[in-house]
């Protein structure tokens, strides 16, 4: 609150002055009022939250007093309005945090979050406003509303109460100054993360200790080394470093140096997660108890399409047990193919990486090195542009006009077969230290109608590729392909999106449902009717050889069951603390390792675990959710069979997946939209036959 206090002394002439030419706030006369990126500071921010936090609860405040009786028009559509120029500044700046921050944002971005929690606490806990909520939804069997708007009011109600509307007034100052506390630890467990990435460096400075590492990778060490102004080579715990070291790297201290520092992110030491930890359950367990509910958990996963824990643990645990066998027997066979080739040792996390590259080379005579040249990234790019023209019509113009917020950034124009204008895609390649790891598609503006005018949607597909080196473009290893698939089928979520309310379009639709547009995307990577479109040696032109096609998919299901046991160790850690009714004596170390060595594959390092830097779960939006990859891949896997079935491009079922499920967002119950498409409910036994455990 003393943050509060202190930004309401600002004077209202100094607010004035800040905010009349400030970019965040005023109309962006950049192409489809896309953010004026090339003339947002740093310094824009404050101001325009301030500003925007004003308005907000002068809307907000003015729909709570109106004398009118309340309505669907002056209440419920009203408020999902109210706030739009917080809506869009805060899109911006939070995106931008992710992607392209800086250690004034990262400061800002602690000392906005407790100003933007107690401006949603006002509205949620304004026993005025729910009161005119509540009427017009108890009146709801009344008032001929269509579906959207149906399943507005239903949320916006839930909304509600789910924020604590029905919590007594001394409950509701506790509920706020929870989520006040939880706002500001999950920000700082984030910026952990990034800063203890960037902290670590393993720098060779013997070329002896390169062996076995291919060119690219040397390449890529070398330029990292000169960016720093080093001599030698240089490893990051960024992806695209980290990966290709552990898998080639023949000196196994070094892989062991590595993978240590990668697996013991944030425990211990300045960017220590541990605490943070105990924090962030603490405040949610604090936060369900509130609202009535006995765990985080059950309070998270109420609307999604498992609705409770107990479906979840059972769903999770049911895999796991099916899985098992397969991931023993996966890991049985790296070791024995390692001993054979002369490595006596038991085979250690760090390890398994190497010895499993070098039997699937000889498996299947493939490798990453072999695959590379064909997947060149601007081929990749123009593949999946022509995926979605095939499918969906689209096409996809780069547009220069549409300022950026990095030079890595390139923006296009998205329309469909008739011209019509349906969004802007900014793509965010590379990595840099001013952005976090991993792959993620977000949106600067939802799709909706405003003010009586249809704005298309600002989708953004942010990835941490292999940078382009002295000699060679950026090329993908095959996991890179099926991953900016991934972000992309997410993105043609957030560009199909059809509705009214910003709020219930693209993927605005229950945690473990938006993984289906996009894990859905991955199939495509594995079929040779594509794969011969785009996938052409960069420097030859040769396209992709029918025998690697061939070993592309003969190897689509390697280590499948190590692969689910490790995802299914993620959901089930998620689940375990999110189930939790205490965090008194818990030991994050013990507590994870506990879980993990239920069914171990490999074994256990003292002291190393991933909850630390696990920002899915801490910093994320997936608490008591990362079961959704594997749920969604349950309902990718059947999807997928009507491509199967009828064509992969097959432009009627597209037509279908597009209408019945992708435009539709969130406004209709993910378990009716599965049905609208698929004719039934879904086949569990999909995902099994898919990954060859049946």
């Amino acid at each position: 609150m003393k943050k509060i206090l202190l930004a309401a002394l600002l004077t209202a002439a100094t607010l004035t002055s800040c905010t009349m030419n400030n970019p965040l706030l005023v109309p962006s006369e950049a192409p489809h009022g896309a953010p004026a990126f090339d003339k947002i500071r740093t310094e824009h921010y404050k101001p325009a939250f301030l500003q925007a936090i004003k308005e907000g609860k002068a809307e907000v405040e003015a729909i709570a007093n109106n004398p009118e009786a309340p309505t669907f028009a002056n209440t419920i559509e009203a408020l999902t309005y109210a706030g739009e120029s917080m809506t869009k500044v805060s899109n911006i700046f939070f995106n931008l945090n992710e992607a392209c921050t800086n250690e004034e944002m990262q400061n800002l971005a602690e000392d906005i979050s407790p100003l933007l929690t107690e401006f949603s606490m006002s509205i949620m806990l304004n026993p005025t406003l729910f009161a005119r909520v509540k009427a017009v939804y108890e009146d709801r069997a009344n008032l001929s509303l269509n579906q959207e708007q149906a399943k507005l009011l239903e949320e916006t109600y839930k909304g509600f109460v789910q924020s604590g509307a029905n919590l007594s007034d001394e409950d509701k100052v506790v509920y706020a100054k929870v989520q006040e506390e939880l706002s500001i630890a999950t920000l700082q467990f984030g910026k952990n993360v990034l800063s203890a990435t960037n902290a670590y460096t393993l720098h060779i400075t013997d070329e002896a200790d390169l062996a076995g590492l291919p060119q690219y990778v040397r390449e890529m060490g070398a330029a990292e080394a000169a960016e720093r102004g080093l001599e030698g080579w240089v490893y990051t715990l960024n992806y695209p470093s980290y990966s290709p070291f552990l898998r080639y790297s023949e000196n196994r201290e070094l892989r062991r140096q590595i993978w240590t520092a990668y697996n013991t992110k944030c425990v211990g030491g300045e960017f220590d997660n541990l605490e943070n930890i105990r924090k962030i359950l603490n405040l949610r367990m604090k936060s369900a108890s509130l609202l009535g509910y006995p765990t985080y958990a059950a309070y998270a996963i109420e609307d999604r399409m498992a609705k409770t824990p107990e479906n979840v643990l059972t769903f999770l645990n049911d895999l796991r047990t099916k899985s098992y066998p397969f991931a023993k027997r996966d890991v049985a066979d790296i070791q024995k193919y390692a001993a054979k080739n002369g490595f006596k040792e038991k085979l250690m996390p760090w390890d398994f990486s190497y010895w499993s590259e070098k039997y699937r080379d000889e498996k299947y005579a493939i490798n990453e090195e072999l695959l590379k040249p064909y997947f060149e990234l601007s081929n990749v790019q123009a593949a999946i542009f022509d995926l979605a023209n095939r499918l969906y019509g689209l096409q996809f113009t780069e547009n220069p006009d549409i300022p950026v917020y990095h030079p890595d950034v390139k923006a296009f124009d998205v329309t469909d077969e008739n011209g019509r204008f349906m969004a802007v895609l900014y793509i965010d390649y590379f990595p840099r230290e001013s952005k976090r790891g991993g792959a993620w598609m977000t949106a600067f503006r939802e799709q909706g109608v405003v003010n009586g005018e249809e704005q298309r949607p600002f989708v953004s597909l942010v990835t941490n590729f292999t940078k382009p080196t002295a000699t060679e473009p950026s090329l993908l290893t095959f996991d890179e392909v099926t991953t900016i698939l991934h972000e992309f089928g997410h993105g043609l979520h957030g560009m199909l999106a059809e509705g009214t309310y910003p709020s219930l379009t693209g993927t605005n639709v229950a945690r473990d449902f938006v993984e289906l547009p996009s894990q859905i995307m991955e199939n495509w990577a594995y079929e040779p009717e594509y794969l011969k479109t785009f996938a052409k040696h960069y420097k030859t032109g040769e396209v992709i050889p029918q025998e690697l096609i061939d070993k592309i998919v003969a190897s689509k299901n390697y280590l499948a069951g190590y692969a689910c046991i490790r995802q299914l160790n993620f959901g089930l850690v998620d689940m375990d603390w999110h189930t939790l009714t205490s965090v008194e004596g818990i030991d994050p170390i013990a507590f994870e390792q506990a879980e993990v060595d239920r069914n171990p594959v490999l074994p256990s390092v003292k002291d190393v675990i991933f909850s630390p830097s696990f920002t899915h779960i801490f910093a994320g939006g997936y608490a008591a959710g990362y079961y959704s990859y594997k749920w969604a891949e349950v309902l990718e896997a059947d999807a997928f069979s009507l491509f199967k079935e009828k064509g992969i491009f097959n432009r009627e079922v597209a037509t279908a997946f597009r209408d019945k499920l992708l435009s539709k967002g969130g406004t209709v119950d993910a378990d009716i939209l599965f049905r609208d498409f698929r004719g039934r409910d879904p086949r569990p036994e999909a995902l099994l036959e898919k990954m060859g455990m049946k």
